[in-house]
């Protein structure tokens, strides 16, 4: 199975987000512990982090017919970015879309998010456990 995951804008800056509550959580830690749940599974994972909507759209229209499913962190573009919310229509893939709580949220909670569709779910909680929430949701809907 191969899942492609969209990092949005300021992720980068998770370890500023997570400093003041002591867990050290940056995104390449969120990235390995991502990898490690699916280390024994014949999954494959491409990661991309942009703030560049352009270079987020590319890569989903450019992966769409190589991926069976998206995971996906939108920070602010869930707010405003009819676009992408477009794309994820038009490509039709299973996508988990993720929305971190405070003290790591960015801004948008599912409940203000314009992202929605028939092969979109949503997620909502801390960094890591949300994420692998999203994962597994994606393995276990793509499974033959």
């Amino acid at each position: 199975m191969n899942i492609l995951i969209l990092q949005g804008p300021n992720l980068n800056l998770l370890g500023l987000k997570s400093a003041p509550t002591g867990d050290r959580l940056t995104l390449d830690k969120l990235n390995k512990a991502l990898r490690k749940h699916v280390r024994r599974q014949e999954t494959t994972l491409k990661f991309l982090q942009t703030h560049k909507q352009d270079k987020a759209l590319n890569f989903l229209q450019r992966n769409r017919n190589w991926a069976d499913g998206l995971l996906f962190i939108p920070t602010s573009w869930a707010r405003y970015d009819w676009t992408m919310t477009e794309t994820l229509e038009l490509i039709a893939l299973s996508t988990a879309v993720v929305y971190f709580e405070k003290p790591y949220d960015y801004g948008t909670p599912a409940s203000e998010s314009i992202i929605s569709g028939k092969n979109i779910k949503s997620f909502s909680g801390p960094p890591v456990e949300s994420c692998i929430e999203g994962l597994d949701y994606l393995l276990s809907s793509n499974k033959p």
